[in-house]
């Protein structure tokens, strides 16, 4: 593939341009006209990639805030590092989830010690209906946290006895670390702000056609696979929260 054997040379941010980068581009322009108008989709490719990281850090934070409610977890929040690269952002993302999955597992340890087998067989049934597990857990969940709310419950069953902790979190981790091993990994979060031509020097260095080229690719290529991750893992999380509220009604 293009996009990966052949990575783009990078320029460090906040790092002038001598007039040889500056004749490189108007001489690429020349070259290859059709550059400008990559330009600009590489920078919108950009833009669209940050939304979605962004929306993977509102996302965490809301299942952060519904697991130390109702689950008397103490996990942090988390917030993107401006400053930083998409692979450090990524990498955030990704701690902060390893952290959620490791507090689910211990609820999910205890369900199994504290019911009896053929009551937590039914947690894991997605045939089983969801108010009849709400009513199981609640049955040991004040054994488990020392205390019982239906809320409690309900975030047990949703994210401990469904797929969204082993399907879609797990894809969405592993669409970030894909996402931080590529050539897009060592792009600055910072950079959009620098206007268009400099984003596509701070992200290529010289600006040839095979070079924009790749970037699109790879831009298209993991963000295809992020948004569908991104849109899963916020509509599941949304899910989550929607029954809490209901619970607490």
């Amino acid at each position: 593939m293009l996009a990966e054997e052949n990575p783009p040379r990078f320029l460090p941010l906040g790092k002038k341009l001598g007039s040889d980068h500056i004749g490189n581009m108007a001489q690429s322009d020349f070259l290859y006209p059709e550059n400008p108008k990559r330009r600009q989709e590489v920078n919108r490719l950009h833009q669209q990639l940050l939304d979605c990281l962004s929306d993977s850090f509102d996302v965490t934070n809301k299942l952060t805030e519904v697991l130390n409610t109702h689950l008397g977890c103490r996990l942090a929040f988390i917030e993107m590092k401006r400053d930083g690269t998409i692979k450090e952002n990524c990498d955030i993302i990704i701690q902060a989830i390893m952290k959620i999955q490791k507090e689910l597992q211990k609820v999910d340890e205890a369900l199994k010690d504290k019911l009896e087998p053929t009551l937590y067989r039914k947690l894991q049934d997605i045939k089983e209906r969801e108010t009849e597990k709400i009513a199981i857990v609640q049955k040991v969940i004040s054994v488990i946290l020392g205390e019982a709310t239906s809320a409690a419950s309900a975030v047990a069953v949703k994210l401990v006895g469904s797929n969204i902790t082993t399907g879609i979190i797990n894809k969405l981790v592993t669409v970030l670390a894909q996402i931080g091993a590529s050539l897009l990994g060592s792009i600055g979060v910072a950079v959009l702000g620098l206007g268009i031509d400099m984003i596509v020097r701070a992200i290529l260095g010289a600006v040839e056609k095979t070079q924009l080229q790749a970037a699109i690719k790879s831009y298209e290529k993991h963000l295809v696979e992020f948004k569908s991750a991104s849109e899963k893992y916020n509509h599941a999380i949304t899910e989550v929260t929607n029954l809490v509220k209901h619970q607490m009604k």
